[in-house]
């Protein structure tokens, strides 16, 4: 009975601050629809302030308490909801997820840039004090995490519902424009609202810091239970909000307590937040189609088939040179890089294509790797097999959800890749426990390579034939209705297309690519383990494919380098690798509303470069094509790529040039949007 009593005081403990951080989660998200999957970590940095301000720098504890929760944390709300996050919940939820996660990653090097690894400790309130409840012993600090929530219950009830500004707060849910003519401000409301959340945010990190320690990922993923408790409240409610984070507490509590240590279900006591988390989702109510106006993004140059068969050509003319003029070490860099660019182009078609956000493509990759292993079929047998496996996992990730989108579909890849790292990777029948897997090289119709340059070459070719396999997609029937159904679900719902099993054959589809990638990825290492494909490794992989640009092949090329030489510079320069992430994830953050990226940048360079010299070039060298948007009768009569709208697509009968996919946003684009899917 005692250790019943003791996990239930433990649970509760525990509860009480996961309901204060997901009460802050849940007031930012239904004042300005903006989901802050970047919540822990500022309380993380939070925490990491108070211990700074308290501990190094000697101040009282109630003067460092003041100085973060009454100052430091608001201005930072204030601060992010005015600067990066302002008018994203007006926009597709892909962006504003992905602004998010650059927040989460530049936050972590942000932390470990300012405070380097280093053992840190900061003590509990009044460590000293204490109650004897039977024969468990509750201390102070449990106390005072427990009557805070209560506290915080209590005060975000009185200001929302006997305040005129809380009042405001739940205008601004409904319809800020509204509001606006009635005098309000919503711009205000978000401020406050987001002030607030972050300050909810920083008492929950100060409070669970005794218990977990300082540790820059703990506290951060420490979150996703947050998530799960302000699922429960359908991110609305702050009452359901409380009862699901107290639940969860003391569910996770009794799971250590009662569930077996040793064994498979070993890592099931760690996964019970996510497994909550992914229950919940599944009992949300339908999501409504959201309507209104027909707003596309401006997608990058869409290239011929015949000259991306010339780019793909030099692409293996070059790495064929690499393979000879390089060290088995950089030859081993570029096969990693090729990796990396696979699985963004899953991300290409996954969220550039279709609108769509995963935060755990690279565990699908490992679900191909851990196939290619477990299969021992080094040939395009065991290659191709390991990637529908992956697939068919990719698809029943999204099945379980398939009457929701946005928001609830990303929620669930984070869940299930939570579920994999700890449950799944690390079982006896995967990689086990800090353990590995042998691969072979890949063998190509009887022919084996075992030279790293021949299999790097090889790499090179899958890269190619993907990306040219994504470009023929796009083009044809399935890639219009694939940008039609991402602009404007409402008018694809009323032409009576069925976009949910649409929806999870291009999870499918995009989780097969990233278990293709892991498969060869596999036979390049030789030896992959768990760690290979950990969840973390997911977000830097989404914001370079977004820094680069997540709508073109280019985009996924130069993202694979880019994160290929990420780990390089952080062994060759260590005190710069906090830096690092944090220039990663405000990069990130600054081109999240832009998806074409620098690949883009790249186009209008080359664009520019070819009005100025290209006819000079053409001269000497006569065999060169003019790029598309220029007219055969010279640079004055060239039409500027970004400029084709849908209206000239639509009359044009959709030309296999077209490079935007929509811009307008009135009744009339609502029927152009409508009839783009009707030709689809």
């Amino acid at each position: 009975m005692s250790t019943i009593l003791s996990f239930t005081i433990l649970g509760l403990f525990t509860g009480a601050a996961y309901a204060i951080a997901a009460s802050g989660l849940v007031l930012t998200y239904t004042t300005t629809r903006v989901f802050n999957i970047a919540h822990g970590a500022f309380g993380m940095v939070m925490a990491f302030t108070f211990w700074d301000f308290s501990q190094r720098q000697g101040m009282p504890t109630w003067l460092a308490l003041i100085l973060v929760l009454g100052v430091v944390a608001p201005g930072i709300g204030w601060f992010v909801q005015r600067f990066v996050t302002r008018g994203l919940g007006e926009g597709p939820v892909s962006v504003s997820l992905v602004v998010t996660v650059g927040l989460f990653v530049g936050l972590i090097g942000v932390a470990q840039y300012i405070w380097p690894p280093a053992p840190r400790t900061l003590p509990p309130f009044l460590p000293d004090k204490g109650v004897q409840i039977g024969s468990t012993y509750v201390t102070a600090h449990q106390i005072i995490t427990i009557v805070l929530s209560a506290v915080v219950a209590a005060l975000l009830y009185l200001l929302l519902n006997r305040t005129r500004i809380g009042t405001a707060m739940r205008a601004s849910v409904d319809n800020p424009v509204l509001l606006q003519l009635f005098g309000g401000k919503p711009d205000r409301v978000a401020s406050l609202s987001w002030a607030i959340g972050i300050s909810l945010a920083a008492l929950a990190g100060i409070l669970l810091t005794p218990v977990i320690g300082l540790s820059y990922f703990d506290l951060t993923l420490l979150v996703i239970n947050a998530y799960a408790a302000a699922m429960l409240g359908r991110l609305k409610s702050l009452p359901l909000t409380f009862v699901g984070a107290m639940g969860l507490g003391v569910l996770q509590s009794f799971a250590v307590a009662y569930l077996p240590s040793q064994g498979n279900l070993a890592g099931l006591r760690a996964v019970v937040p996510a497994l909550f988390l992914f229950v919940v989702i599944i009992l949300m109510p339908q999501a409504q189609l959201r309507i209104g106006q027909v707003k596309g993004i401006v997608s990058a140059p869409l290239p011929s088939f015949p000259r991306s068969i010339g780019w793909g050509i030099a692409l293996i003319a070059l790495v064929a040179f690499l393979t000879v003029a390089m060290s088995d070490a950089n030859l081993l860099l570029v096969g990693t890089a090729a990796t990396y660019a696979m699985v963004m182009l899953s991300l290409v078609l996954l969220t550039g294509f279709g609108g769509h956000v995963s935060l755990a493509q690279f565990t699908f990759a490992g679900v191909g790797a851990l196939a290619y292993a477990k299969l021992d079929e080094p040939n395009l047998y065991g290659l191709f097999l390991s990637a529908l496996i992956a697939a068919i996992v990719g698809a029943l990730v999204a099945l379980p959800v398939l009457r929701l989108t946005g928001l609830y579909l990303a929620l669930s890849t984070l869940a299930f890749g939570v579920l994999m790292d700890k449950m799944v990777f690390q079982a006896d029948f995967a990689f086990g426990y800090n353990g590995t897997l042998k691969a072979d090289r890949l063998s190509v119709l009887g022919r084996s390579f075992d030279s790293l340059g021949g299999y790097v070459l090889v790499m090179a070719t899958f890269f190619v034939l993907m990306a040219l396999f994504l470009l023929l997609l796009r083009r044809g029937p399935l890639g219009r209705v694939l940008i039609a159904m991402r602009d404007s679900p409402a008018a694809c719902g009323t032409l009576g297309l069925d976009m949910r099993w649409f929806r999870v054959a291009l999870f499918g589809l995009s989780a097969g690519m990233a278990g293709l990638a892991g498969g060869l990825f596999a036979g390049l290492r030789g030896t992959i383990g768990a760690a290979d494909f950990q969840l973390f490794n997911s977000l830097p992989l989404l914001l370079l494919a977004v820094v680069c640009g997540v709508t073109s092949v280019t985009g996924a090329a130069l993202g694979g380098v880019g994160l290929m030489l990420l780990p390089v510079l952080q062994s060759s320069r260590p005190e710069l690798a906090g830096l690092v992430f944090a220039v990663l994830g405000f990069g990130a953050v600054a081109l999240g509303r832009d998806p074409n990226g620098l690949a883009n940048q790249l186009f209008t360079v080359g664009r520019l470069l070819d009005r100025r010299f290209g006819d000079r070039v053409r001269a000497v060298v006569p065999v060169l094509p003019l790029p598309r948007g220029r007219a055969d009768d010279g640079a004055e009569n060239a039409v500027p790529l970004n400029e084709i709208t849908i209206r000239e697509d639509v009359s044009a009968g959709l030309p296999e040039d077209s490079t935007t996919d929509s811009t307008a946003d009135s009744t009339k684009d609502e029927e152009v949007g409508a009839h783009v899917a009707a030709r689809g």
